[in-house]
């Protein structure tokens, strides 16, 4: 070989090699993550999450890239936001609450997918079972929309004379009516007349709570959902303003100033769905990660709010709590 060909052929060899290492570099793991909010009302959570999926071996930049979708609140932009996931297409999918999971269950059947809902998800229809999921969905069920005769009790407790109870439902959930028939039951076993109003975006909030007021309601349930979730400053201010005692879902609510809330804890649940993550990440299949279902119940009451309205906790009620802010 003449030595004009010889170096030629050094410099090719030396300029595909790094390529050729490049090539055969392990591709960085894509999780999709559909929320139908937004980022900021729940940083803390998504803290929580990145932790554990780190205690699993993955690092957000380092070992495993995120495609963020977030709804905004507006519900009817969340399929379209699944297809662009699952054109990604990303390895897994993290959606949360119901309407998200939902929405990623209709538009894949095969990229896994890790869901938070408050309903039963076997009747939701997103695992064929809680043992066995079967599908390509497993994740967490964390009950709130199962709540309402608790949450009802102790609202009765600290405001023992209200008899005509709002309820208030987003119709854009799929849990809206169920939530409303549990509450009609319970309400009737006590003597309580229960008034439904819906609300699925910021006036329609305003409205619901003028609603209750002018029908002369004495006290409020907020059901589970998302939006509400996002808006629980909104409900802080208005229920203070109408002097209306209300009961929510988590304990983020009285945290921003709300009277009280009964549920389960978001921040086991964002830990267990990084936890799944990370472990079908590793190779596990969906089909074989029995759905958890929460075990950590928080009753929180605000004692400032309380008596921002007039009210005068029992002691019996205060010794129950969980957590009280003063």
């Amino acid at each position: 070989m003449r030595r004009r060909d010889f170096i030629k052929a050094t410099a090719a060899v030396a300029t595909a090699w790094p390529l050729a290492a490049q090539a055969q570099q392990p591709t960085m793991p894509v999780v999709g993550y559909l929320n139908s909010g937004s980022p900021e009302p729940i940083a803390h959570l998504m803290g929580v999450f990145r932790q554990s999926l780190a205690e699993a071996g993955y690092v957000e930049g380092r070992n495993v890239a995120f495609e963020y979708r977030w709804a905004e609140g507006h519900y009817d932009r969340m399929p379209a936001m699944a297809e662009e996931l699952v054109r990604r297409p990303v390895d897994v999918i993290v959606a949360s609450p119901n309407p998200p999971a939902l929405v990623a269950k209709a538009a894949t059947t095969t990229i896994p997918i890790v869901f938070g809902v408050t309903d039963d998800p076997v009747r939701l229809g997103l695992v064929s079972s809680i043992a066995r999921p079967q599908g390509n969905a497993t994740g967490v069920y964390f009950f709130l929309s199962d709540l309402a005769a608790k949450q009802l009790g102790l609202l009765r407790e600290l405001a023992p004379t209200s008899t005509r109870i709002g309820l208030l439902v987003n119709p854009n959930n799929a849990n809206a009516e169920a939530v409303a028939r549990e509450m009609a039951t319970a309400a009737s076993t006590i003597g309580v007349e229960i008034e439904v109003v819906r609300a699925s975006d910021i006036a329609g909030i305003d409205a619901a709570f003028a609603t209750l007021v002018r029908n002369k309601a004495s006290a409020l349930v907020v059901g589970a959902d998302p939006f509400f979730f996002f808006r629980r400053t909104q409900f802080a201010t208005l229920a203070t303003r109408h002097a209306l005692p209300a009961v929510y879902t988590v304990r983020e609510y009285p945290e921003a100033g709300c009277l009280m809330s009964y549920g389960t804890s978001l921040a086991e649940v964002f830990q267990q769905q990084g936890n799944y993550v990370g472990r079908i990440l590793k190779g596990a299949k969906p089909s074989e990660l029995p759905v958890v279902q929460s075990t950590k119940f928080d009753f929180v009451i605000n004692l400032t709010t309380a008596k921002a309205l007039g009210l005068n906790a029992p002691p019996s009620l205060l010794a129950r709590a969980d957590k009280v802010f003063e």
